[in-house]
């Protein structure tokens, strides 16, 4: 009974995943708010889960020709350079300092999300 919660946040976030919801995201929030998962252990876990969904969803991609090879080129690198930066700075700093930042971006992202209109 005591994975239970724990078990169905992660099945939840799996679905929303799929549908390209950012359940890595909800994850987050569903185990440093419901499940007491201290931040770093939780986006440590993130990461983890997010190497199986991003597999299959890359494969899935790849099945219905929606990669732009010459934009997988040119992202690599970057992003490669960006998260190195990124766990660098995350790494040499209190989590609290980033806890608002990262509240923020989640609020600004939900709302272009709500806010975005269907391109048709």
């Amino acid at each position: 009974m005591k994975l239970l919660l724990p078990f169905l946040c992660g099945a939840a976030t799996g679905v929303l995943s799929a549908w390209g919801v950012g359940g890595g995201t909800l994850l987050l929030l569903c185990m440093t708010l419901f499940l007491g998962v201290e931040q770093a252990e939780a986006q440590g876990i993130n990461l983890l889960y997010f190497l199986p969904t991003a597999l299959i969803s890359l494969r899935a991609h790849r099945q219905n020709g929606y990669l732009d090879a010459g934009a997988i080129k040119a992202a690599i690198p970057a992003g490669t350079v960006c998260a190195l930066l990124a766990a660098l700075a995350a790494a040499s700093l209190d989590t609290s300092v980033l806890r608002k930042p990262f509240g923020v971006f989640l609020l600004l992202a939900g709302l272009s999300t709500l806010l975005q209109k269907d391109k048709k």
